[in-house]
């Protein structure tokens, strides 16, 4: 289902799709009141955040590998037991918790069941989940709030990896409508917890074959840049919206260079037709 260096991949995909602003939404009759007083646009304000639902789903989900759900199910269970004992040593060593500590003895018995079941819809969805809270509530007999709770504890430990959405709306008058809509789940095998796991538990280490690998793709490619031009290595260099507006630059400039040629003809056709030329005129003194 992925790592924890999931985030780094996702921050292009989810960069470009911004939620919509209050001037974007359209005016509606008795609409919630803010603190500040002013009429709320929708009354039904998207939060902080959120992604339009059917823009990002086909770079966020991803199907889990055979037997992969079970293994994460298995760990954050191994993790609430490791929180109790946490818990139980610190009260009889008179001890303080790491932060890391603190944070794995949040994970409740809640947290887990909640767990499960995203684990249960990703196996069935092939990784694609974005259930509601009624749902959740239904399937793991919990209140809302607990349900609340334990998504907010699995998402501080690095278990899940949680999406808001929003979607449009029809209504009456101009202007597009939106509303929040389920938030889209991922789950991961968070790098804190697996210290606290046993040996066969843990991630295969990757072999040493692989890692020089890694290596000399990674020299070879530093010193493929460091033979470019200079401006080839500013291009191969930058990245995000500075290396699109460059590269755009450079295509106009192009552009405009080719079309500043005196002679637009290709070098190979007007050769030919001269070669051409040249021998008919030798025909010609030959005939006479």
């Amino acid at each position: 289902m992925g790592t924890l260096g999931f985030g780094e991949a996702m921050v292009g995909a989810l960069a470009a799709v911004k939620t919509p602003g209050r001037s974007g939404m359209a005016r509606k009759e008795g609409a919630r009141q803010p603190r500040s007083g002013a009429p709320h646009p929708t009354g039904a304000p998207v939060l902080r955040d959120s992604v339009e639902a059917g823009t990002f789903e086909h770079v966020f989900f991803v199907a889990p590998a055979k037997g992969e759900t079970d293994r994460l199910l298995r760990a954050a269970r191994r993790i609430l037991d490791a929180g109790r004992q946490l818990r139980s040593e610190a009260r009889r060593d008179r001890r303080e918790l790491t932060p890391a500590e603190r944070l794995l003895t949040s994970l409740t018995a809640a947290s887990v069941r909640v767990f499960e079941e995203i684990l249960t819809l990703a196996r069935l969805n092939k990784g694609r989940v974005f259930p509601s809270y009624d749902h959740l509530t239904q399937a793991t007999s919990l209140g809302r709030a607990t349900v609340a709770r334990a998504l907010r504890i699995l998402e501080s430990i690095g278990f899940l990896v949680r999406q808001r959405r929003f979607k449009r709306v029809e209504g009456d008058g101009p202007g597009p409508r939106y509303e929040q809509t389920s938030n889209a789940y991922r789950a991961f095998l968070p790098k804190i917890v697996q210290a606290y796991l046993p040996r066969w538990m843990r991630p295969a280490p990757v072999p040493d074959d692989e890692l020089q690998r890694e290596a000399d793709r990674i020299e070879a490619i530093e010193h493929m840049h460091a033979r470019l031009p200079a401006h080839e290595q500013a291009k191969a260099a930058l990245k995000g919206p500075l290396a699109k507006v460059l590269a755009r630059l450079d295509a106009a400039l192009e552009r405009k260079e080719r079309e500043s040629q005196k002679e637009p003809q290709p070098l190979l056709d007007s050769f030919i037709k001269e070669i051409i030329g040249v021998g008919l005129a030798g025909q010609q003194r030959h005939s006479l």
